[in-house]
């Protein structure tokens, strides 16, 4: 199952709040966004306008483009994971590359 972009990013706000232990109270009351609201975002379950995002981030002391380079690495890493796992084989970074020696002339002969 691949990951959402809003399930991604209420991932990374969630460990930013996490870290800081911090309520979803104290957040909600800095970001001004209700705490039910607050909640479904970090959830997934709720996608957050931009505003809404920058607000969060604001009031967590986190630029909004860390968060959205944290999601970006996630979701990248989640992808190769997740195509190495459909064909069973392990994952290999996509800057990996494939070196086919030419044929010798001994096999040639």
């Amino acid at each position: 199952m691949a990951l959402l972009l809003r399930e991604a990013i209420g991932d990374s706000l969630r460990r930013a709040r996490v870290s800081q232990s911090r309520t979803l109270r104290e957040v909600s009351n800095s970001a001004r966004v209700s705490l039910g609201y607050l909640s479904e975002v970090e959830r997934g379950r709720k996608e957050a306008s931009s505003e809404l995002l920058a607000s969060i981030c604001e009031a967590l002391e986190v630029p909004l483009s860390t968060v959205l380079v944290e999601v970006s690495e996630s979701m990248v890493d989640r992808s190769v994971t997740s195509e190495a796992a459909s064909v069973g084989s392990p994952a290999i970074a996509k800057d990996t590359r494939v070196v086919i020696p030419a044929p010798s002339a001994l096999a040639a002969a």
